[in-house]
């Protein structure tokens, strides 16, 4: 039934869906897992990396998390050069507005600049919507820390805790079950990790196979964007348990 309205992504089938937008949402769904949790002194973004050749350079750049302005910073679960086209987009509005205003953009008005961008590859002709969703994790003056989770319709919603990418269900029910308000940063971590854990495709946890990030506000009262180091998250990884010690001695 649906090959008679899933040619152009303009057209509604008699059940008020357009196959284009869920099939891009498919595409994340075979994505590696991202995860986001809000904590009440920061945000922890953390990605399973799918590319992990021992012949990749890794050191100097990010498979999953990206820093879009000095306060706010995204999770990527999609097509990575989808992704990298609205990231662009993105830090450019951040920077017309400082440029405008003086000030940092407002973490949910980038985030509504961004999505309206997506929205409208839904709604013309010719095009194909991005097969990309994003975590937001920022702060601002007005609201504080925030997470704001996106997919490829356009829309968009905060969030305490969110999951995209593959098994994002069983990640979404886990952290629904665990999460617990006034969390701080370190148990906000030590969640994220015990998630990722259960639901991403390897056995085990490694440095190698995942993206840790975290926004915060340093004692001067400066929003920081820090990537953990490889080194830092495989002390991490035996500090809380999740990795095989057989991983540690290698």
């Amino acid at each position: 039934m649906s090959r008679r309205y899933d040619s152009r992504t303009t057209i509604f089938s008699p059940e008020g869906r357009l196959y284009q937008v869920e099939y891009a949402m498919e595409a994340i769904g075979n994505a590696g897992s991202a995860i986001g949790i809000l904590a009440k002194d920061g945000v922890v973004l953390v990605g399973e990396k799918k590319v992990t050749s021992k012949l990749l350079q890794t050191s100097t750049s990010t498979e999953k998390m990206y820093k879009i302005d000095d306060h706010v910073a995204c999770a990527v679960a999609g097509i990575m050069s989808d992704a990298n086209i609205l990231i662009n987009t993105a830090r450019v509005q951040a920077q017309r507005y400082t440029f405008a205003y003086q000030e940092p953009m407002p973490v949910e008005q980038l985030v509504q600049s961004l999505c309206d961008t997506k929205q409208g590859y839904t709604q013309f002709g010719g095009l194909r919507p991005f097969g990309v969703s994003f975590l937001f994790a920022g702060w601002d003056k007005n609201y504080g820390f925030q997470l704001y989770m996106s997919d490829p319709s356009g829309n968009y919603a905060g969030w305490k805790a969110a999951a995209i990418g593959a098994n994002n269900q069983a990640a979404q029910s886990m952290l629904k079950q665990d999460y617990k308000d006034e969390i701080t940063g370190d148990e906000a971590v030590q969640l994220a990790l015990k998630v990722l854990s259960k639901t991403m495709d390897s056995t085990s946890l490694t440095s190698d196979k995942l993206e840790l990030a975290q926004v915060f506000l340093a004692p001067s009262g400066e929003v920081k964007y820090e990537v953990y180091s490889p080194e830092k998250l495989s002390k991490l990884l035996v500090k809380v348990g999740v990795t095989q010690p057989a991983a540690e001695a290698s």
